[in-house]
């Protein structure tokens, strides 16, 4: 099990696959999710140095006890943290959604770190319609039992953003991201990160003036780039979508007709994407 120490104590986890010697690229996570959120990427990018990060207070990272640390700008910290304890001065960043947003603040606050950046379904702006139903689900146990159950509850819910996806493929997630018990299925992340949300977003509303992603999503026009849309996603909508190509016409962008929110990175258009981006690392 691999662990490294952050500037407050905590032990987070990560692992490695791919070429020691590649290029470093390091994978960030949804909001509750953990490193295996890039399962089915990383056999695509063998030639690769992947490291996969669980962030403080997901999967097999420790959970804070000061719960405001799990904030983006911590969490684009603990990235830095990594890197030093790895001894990587450079690094190519694919973050989906919450990860995502850590790689568009790691560019506004330390954009010589990074070599690439590709995000998964978020931008600058997140969709109100994509809040509301994190808030649905978010801290809170499924009402399912099993993780048959959670699998047949999961397509029910988003099967229309993902037409044609195979059923196994629901059952995995549910296997992936929940523990089964005896009284019923676990989260594989600590509760308090919605008690977290809330209190963050609560602040935010009470400034004058709330800092934007946008500056940090324009510093990415330095670096080779990328954009990954759900034609589907209700978090990274088509209108933000489309003003991101707008200010950054140079980044590599691809919309995928059969994917909500978030793509599995596995779809060719996707892969092909990822590959012209980590390609361009000079």
């Amino acid at each position: 099990m691999s662990t490294f120490q952050t500037a407050d104590g905590l032990a987070l986890y990560f692992d490695e696959s791919g070429s020691p010697d590649g290029t470093p690229v390091i994978c960030l996570p949804g909001l509750t999710r953990d490193g295996q959120d890039f399962r089915y990427l990383r056999p695509h990018l063998k030639d690769y140095r992947v490291i996969c990060l669980d962030f403080r207070g997901r999967g097999r990272s420790q959970y804070a006890d000061d719960i405001m640390t799990y904030s983006v700008l911590q969490e684009a910290q603990d990235v830095l943290a990594l890197m030093d304890h790895l001894g990587l001065e450079r690094a190519a960043i694919i973050g989906t959604s919450r990860g995502g947003l850590v790689a568009m603040t790691l560019a506004a606050v330390a954009l010589d770190r990074l070599s690439a950046v590709i995000l998964n379904d978020v931008g600058p702006e997140i969709a109100p319609e994509g809040m509301a139903r994190i808030f649905d689900y978010l801290g809170r146990r499924p009402a399912a039992k099993t993780h048959a159950k959670a699998a047949a509850s999961i397509e029910l819910a988003l099967g229309q953003d993902f037409p044609g996806l195979p059923r196994q493929r629901w059952l995995e997630d549910a296997q992936t991201f929940y523990d089964e018990t005896d009284d019923g299925l676990a989260l594989r992340y600590d509760p308090k990160l919605r008690d977290a949300l809330l209190a963050q977003i609560a602040a935010l509303a009470d400034m004058p003036e709330p800092p934007s992603l946008w500056p940090g999503f324009e510093a990415l026009g330095s670096l080779p780039c990328g954009t990954i849309r759900g034609a589907f996603s209700d978090v990274l909508s088509g209108e933000t979508f489309a003003e991101m190509k707008a200010r950054l016409p140079q980044m590599h962008m691809v919309e995928l007709p059969d994917r909500g929110h978030v793509p599995y990175l596995d779809e060719a258009a996707a892969l092909a994407l990822i590959h012209t981006v980590l390609e361009d690392i000079e």
